[in-house]
C-alpha cells in the first residue's frame, strides 16, 4: 500500500478539499454559527482549517485527513492515514481530524479529533518520513485512538470545548 494518497487517485486532492469544506460548513451550521472557520490558501504548514468561536480571539488549527468509506481498508473496518513530518509541528493549538466519509451521501460516518501532541506521541513513523494513523472505525473497539473517536455530530461541541480550554490558557 502506498503512503502517498495523491497517487491513489487523480481526484484525491479535489475530494480532500471538498471534505474540508464539508467539515467547515457542517460545524458552522451545527454550532448555530457560534463557530467560524477559515481555510488556508496554501497548505504547506499542515493546517487545513482554522476554527474560532464568535467573539473570541482564540483559534484552533486543524489538519484534516479524509478517507472514503468505499475503499478496501474502510470496508474491513479500518482507517489509515499518513501525515508528513515535513509539515507537522505539534503544538497546543493544533488538532488532527481524521474523517471517514460516505461519498454517495456526502456524510461523515466516523471522526477522530486528536490533539497534535497526542498524535505525535502515538503515531507510528514510517520509512517514508510520515506518521501513520491506523484505527478501527468500529464503535467501542478500545484501540489506542478510541479516546478521540467521535460521532461527527458531536464534533462542533468538541471544537467549542477545546476553544474554551485554549482561551483559559491564554
Amino acid at each position: 500500500m502506498t503512503d502517498d494518497y495523491i497517487k491513489k487517485s487523480p481526484n484525491a486532492g479535489r475530494i480532500g478539499t471538498a471534505v474540508e469544506h464539508l467539515v467547515a460548513a457542517s460545524c458552522i451550521l451545527a454550532s448555530n454559527a457560534e463557530l467560524n472557520v477559515s481555510t488556508s490558501m496554501v497548505d504547506d504548514e499542515g493546517v487545513d482549517l482554522v476554527f474560532h468561536r464568535r467573539g473570541s480571539p482564540t483559534t484552533l488549527a486543524v489538519q484534516v485527513k479524509a478517507r472514503l468509506a468505499d475503499t478496501s481498508t474502510a470496508q474491513r473496518g479500518r482507517f489509515m492515514a499518513f501525515v508528513r513530518t515535513a509539515t507537522f509541528a505539534p503544538r497546543p493549538g493544533l488538532h488532527m481530524l481524521f474523517v471517514l466519509v460516505d461519498r454517495p451521501t456526502a456524510t461523515i460516518q466516523r471522526a477522530w479529533f486528536v490533539p497534535s501532541d497526542d498524535f505525535a506521541r502515538l503515531a507510528r513513523p514510517t520509512k517514508q518520513g510520515t506518521l501513520r494513523f491506523f484505527a478501527s472505525s468500529k464503535a467501542d473497539t478500545g484501540d489506542q485512538w478510541s479516546e478521540w473517536a467521535t460521532e461527527f455530530s458531536a464534533l462542533p461541541a468538541r471544537i467549542l470545548d477545546e476553544s474554551e480550554r485554549l482561551s483559559a490558557l491564554a
